[in-house]
């Protein structure tokens, strides 16, 4: 029997647990933009506190693995490094990107993540929102509005100038207190995974909801299996996997080219745990007899869908990751970038919600900086 390439086993793999990733939101309403909504809308933290807990656990998760030397988060992306270590902080594209998704996802209906998890549950609205946001991605990395995005990429900082190897979080704490790399790495990472799991269970309301604390752990605990899983079983001297974890808006994109082009393409991790999700999600959808066929109400709908799918394809290149991507994989590597994109993403998603609630726009933006 012939043995199975590495790039197959780590598509295998992926797609077992995006599988997982799809089942688990879909059963516990894991959602980052229900998140926003309920704490703005209705001052429930709950799931909030959700999506903290699932940053917590794949930060503290990512690290650990880090730290033992079963991946190495430091590695260029050209030699299988991940994306977000770059000397080179992005902060025009995480800023303009992050707002850009997070109002995006309120007229959307939700996050990439979100969007997958709808999909296989039979919302036929979020078939559109996907091949949206997948297409308008692709276009943002390799196609029309890529030419805009590298003038934004002009603005970018080189912290090389200021001496660092990368706008890791731990190493920027090491040169402005003179402490070594590892005791910063250890610092940084107790200050935020625990402050978050601090936050997380101030709550007596959520140290009651099993759902929700099950959804974050989960969720969060499949950001290093992510790793895990490019790092360790993707392992090649001569050809070695990037490393990657869970992000969906750019592989959206490239899970539409690879139905195009299947004959002439490999698939990777991205793709794969596309796929998986959306068929963990109709699995526990079908098993929870919650499947069910939504369309768009009426054209104000499919408007507000379209928009907001487009929003997020652009924003989400610009940003290099959406709510899951920036929000949870990118600050589990403890980049400064991601955090920079999360906040954004955030603001952006209360934006798009204030907008709903006062009808408009700029009425929206009047009431993000106005107490009530």
């Amino acid at each position: 029997m012939e043995e199975m390439s590495v790039a197959t086993t780590v598509a295998l793999a992926a797609f077992a647990a995006g599988i997982v990733f799809g089942a688990t939101a879909n059963k516990t309403n894991f959602c980052t933009m229900g998140g926003v909504s309920d704490m703005v809308l209705m001052g429930d933290t709950n799931r909030f506190r959700a999506w903290m807990l699932a940053v917590a656990v794949a930060l503290l998760g990512t690290q650990a693995l880090h730290m033992l030397g079963l991946i190495d988060l430091t590695r260029a992306p050209s030699d299988g490094g991940a994306i977000y270590l770059s000397s080179t902080l992005g902060w025009p594209g995480a800023i303009l990107g992050g707002l850009l998704f997070g109002f995006g996802m309120t007229r959307a209906g939700g996050c990439g993540n979100k969007t997958l998890v709808r999909l296989g549950a039979g919302n036929l609205k979020s078939i559109i929102v996907f091949l949206v946001m997948g297409i308008t991605g692709y276009m943002t990395m390799r196609g029309l509005f890529g030419l805009p995005r590298l003038e934004l990429e002009r603005l970018n900082t080189d912290l090389s100038g200021f001496g660092l190897e990368s706008q890791s979080m731990a190493e920027i704490a090491g040169a402005i207190t003179g402490v070594d790399a590892e005791t910063a790495r250890i610092a940084v990472t107790a200050v935020i995974g625990l402050g978050l799991l601090a936050y997380c269970f101030k709550s007596a309301e959520f140290r009651g909801s099993f759902t929700d604390i099950s959804g974050g752990v989960i969720i969060g605990l499949l950001i290093p299996v992510g790793w895990w899983i490019t790092g360790v079983i993707g392992f090649d001297e001569f050809s070695p996997t990037q490393l990657f974890s869970f992000t969906f808006v750019a592989p959206s994109g490239d899970a539409i080219q690879y139905l195009m082009t299947f004959t002439g393409s490999t698939i990777n991790f991205g793709i794969a745990g596309v796929f998986g999700v959306i068929a963990g999600s109709f699995v526990m959808a079908l098993a929870t007899k919650t499947f069910h066929i939504e369309a768009f109400s009426g054209s104000d709908d499919m408007i507000s869908h379209l928009t907001g799918a487009v929003m997020m394809g652009v924003g989400g290149v610009l940003a290099l990751g959406c709510t899951i991507g920036q929000g949870v994989t990118g600050m589990s590597t403890l980049a400064l970038g991601s955090l920079i994109a999360l906040a954004a993403i955030i603001a952006g998603a209360v934006w798009g919600m204030k907008s709903l609630e006062e009808g408009s726009v700029l009425d929206g933006l009047k009431a993000l900086f106005t107490r009530d």
